[in-house]
């Protein structure tokens, strides 16, 4: 079965060709954040499914080139340094270290480049005096740069839009607006006092770049004037991806991006995140709750990412504990039994459900029924293992499996240090079991226990394992 996506643009299930002749190279960029504050689980929702489409991508042989921006100036980060008394490089610099490290604790793979939208400024200026040349950027009363979308016939498909019900509200004075048409979005803002220090001179002036052409310039200088995939989450979809795609054919004449996909809202406890509902969360603020990345990683990426996920502290998160539980022991039965024999040959039925796991995800990233594979080969691998009919070799091809598998999900168990006090314990209980103790056996793997580790019992001898 090849690839297939749901391609926002199309609102249809594509087969999946990348632009590279050979059928290798997949360009692929993915709207990072805004660093004006610790990036939240909705946030993370969407990076996590990016990281299963790179990982799946990945393990089909393709080559991915991934690009994902940092949004280092616009109104909030303007704002931020500008509250603290701070330079704006300074003060977004605390967030995109905090980013960086959120990735790493959620296991998601790192980006080939991560560009920030304040060193490429020359290349948007670049791109706002082509579009100015063409006759399609103006510059209104303010002195700030707008696109002109009734330049752009294609402007609204991607969002499905019909452009007639681009009408101001009651609400809002004519003389507010000084562009041409309300539709009109900003290439560049004409610097203000509120802006503080932050400015770049311009032909038109001193200012700052719009948001929508960051990604532009970012995406083509990177990647080029085509990509095969671009991704976000669906409130990106309007203004912010249709203007890329707009104001990016217009400079280039080229189609923009092949597919583009979409990843659902999260909600949390069945309803939005907001701090003022108490339900707003960072990633840090679960990891404080004794949650871990793996954990909450798990959590974000079992929902298929066109779907809304409902986020709950009291259900999600602890069924995420005991599935990885679940295939933890799973893989330590496994690393037993293989010990250190060379992989055999699977058996063709485990086989099957190793490839539907990868089919699953085919099918764009189907991953509910890729994990029903997962859980349906730990089921069936465990019943071979409880009958003995699994030996050394066989165990060892059903690892050799699992290890194609999670380069997909990276559902690993954290490398745990066993503590030396848990280790002395350990060794008396021994030494009571040989000498037949048994209570005095049942109080030390008490005592080991409520320093948070389980004793388990086999022919090969005790095993440890965290609670």
């Amino acid at each position: 079965m090849a690839v297939q996506f749901f391609d926002t643009y199309t609102r249809k299930l594509e087969t999946f060709v990348p632009l590279d002749p050979a059928g290798k190279i997949v360009k692929l960029y993915t709207c990072g954040p805004t660093v004006y504050n610790y990036a939240h689980i909705g946030n993370f929702r969407a990076y996590v499914f990016e990281d299963l489409l790179q990982r799946h991508l990945e393990a089909r042989g393709y080559d991915v080139q991934r690009v994902m921006n940092l949004t280092d100036v616009d109104d909030k980060t303007i704002r931020g340094c500008r509250n603290l008394g701070v330079r704006l490089a300074d003060f977004t610099k605390t967030f995109k270290d905090a980013f960086f490290a959120d990735l790493d604790t959620l296991r998601i793979k790192r980006a080939q480049a991560f560009p920030a939208a304040t060193d490429y400024v020359e290349r948007m200026i670049e791109m706002i005096r082509d579009l100015e040349a063409k006759g399609i950027a103006y510059q209104a009363e303010d002195k700030s740069l707008y696109f002109r979308i009734s330049k752009f016939a294609d402007y609204g498909k991607l969002a499905h839009l019909n452009l007639d019900e681009l009408r101001p509200s009651g609400r809002i004075a004519n003389d507010e607006y000084e562009k041409e048409s309300v539709g009109d979005f900003a290439l560049w803002k004409a610097w203000d006092e509120a802006d503080g220090d932050v400015r770049w001179d311009s032909p038109w002036g001193p200012g700052r770049p719009g948001w929508h052409i960051e990604c532009s310039a970012m995406a083509t200088a990177l990647l080029g004037d085509e990509l095969d995939i671009h991704c976000g989450g669906v409130d990106n979809i309007f203004p912010h991806h249709e203007a890329e795609i707009a104001q990016t054919e217009s400079c280039t004449g080229k189609k923009f991006v092949r597919t583009w996909l979409h990843c659902a809202h999260l909600m949390v406890d069945g309803g939005k995140m907001s701090k003022s509902a108490g339900n707003f969360f960072t990633l840090r603020d679960l990891i404080e709750k004794g949650w871990t990345g793996r954990e909450i990683r798990y959590a974000l990426i079992t929902v298929n990412y066109r779907l809304p996920l409902n986020f709950t502290l009291d259900e999600g998160l602890p069924a995420a504990r005991a599935a990885l539980g679940r295939i933890d022991e799973w893989a330590r039965r496994l690393a037993e039994t293989a010990a250190s024999a060379q992989p055999g040959t699977i058996a063709p039925e485990m086989a099957a459900l190793v490839e539907g796991f990868f089919t699953a995800l085919d099918d764009d990233l189907n991953i509910s029924g890729a994990m029903g594979q997962l859980f349906d080969l730990i089921r069936d691998t465990n019943r071979a293992l409880d009958s003995g009919a699994l030996d050394a070799a066989g165990a060892a091809a059903v690892q050799a499996a699992w290890q194609r598998m999670n380069s997909v999900l990276r559902f690993e168990a954290d490398a745990v240090a066993i503590p030396a006090e848990v280790t002395e314990l350990l060794a008396q209980r021994q030494a009571a079991r040989a000498a037949k103790n048994w209570s005095e056996s049942d109080r030390i793997r008490d005592a080991i226990a409520a320093l948070g580790w389980v004793v388990k019992d086999s022919k090969d001898g005790p095993k440890l394992s965290p609670k």
